[in-house]
């Protein structure tokens, strides 16, 4: 087992709440409402930072399965996994946090937009990812098909990013904002950050305490 760490367990649920919090009251108490779209426009600063975590999140899964698969090291594999899910709570918001925006502005709540249509390819590429690790078993042979899976989802980030730019699109462009705007967005992505971050050692130490009761399983069962 890990050393207990004062700021895993104490410090980072307590800054994540209050920078949540702080976050929230921006939200919707401290940032004017956008010109055009109106109150509507608020729940941008909830998709976008969503959208920034959800990538961070594929590209450490991208990042620690390259490492697996050169390395061979349990804890790459667990941290690829852990962030994986970790990245789809993120990406699964984005989805519907795009929907409750385009409602009001657009008048539908989805369009085959390029940059939507990406997004939904990217959830479904690690979708699958997650799926994979819980029901095709725990052996080594399947996280080397999950390691394989995760990098080339990442593919799709850099695509949806330029998908606005080679095909035209709905989706508007985050543009000149007002200090106050720009203020909001700042605070609600290091907000974001730091759930982001709290989730991750959640999920990396629920794992890792399986894998021990799994060990210990193992050789409580060999010694019988």
């Amino acid at each position: 087992m890990k050393k207990y760490s004062p700021f895993n367990y104490v410090i980072l649920p307590w800054l994540t709440a209050a920078a949540m919090l702080t976050a929230l009251a921006m939200v919707f108490l401290y940032v004017p409402n956008e010109r055009v779209q109106g109150a509507a426009q608020r729940i941008f600063y909830i998709h976008l930072p969503s959208a920034w975590m959800a990538f961070l999140g594929f590209f450490i899964v991208a990042g620690a399965s390259a490492a697996f698969l050169w390395q061979g090291k349990r804890s790459a594999d667990l941290l690829a996994q852990a962030a994986a899910e970790v990245g789809m709570v993120f990406c699964t918001l984005v989805l519907l946090t795009g929907p409750i925006w385009a409602r009001p502005i657009w008048g539908v709540w989805w369009t085959w937009d390029p940059r939507l249509t990406m997004t939904l390819v990217l959830w479904l590429i690690y979708a699958a990812y997650v799926l994979l690790r819980v029901f095709a078993g725990d052996t080594e042979t399947v996280a080397r098909y999950a390691a394989v899976l995760g990098i080339i989802g990442v593919i799709d980030i850099p695509i949806l990013y330029i998908a606005i730019r080679l095909w035209r699109g709905i989706h508007p462009k985050v543009e000149q904002m007002a200090p106050e705007m720009a203020w909001t967005l700042l605070v609600c992505t290091g907000a974001f950050v730091c759930l982001f971050t709290w989730l991750l050692w959640l999920r990396l130490q629920s794992l890792h305490l399986r894998n021990d009761i799994i060990a210990l399983r193992q050789h409580i069962l060999i010694s019988l």
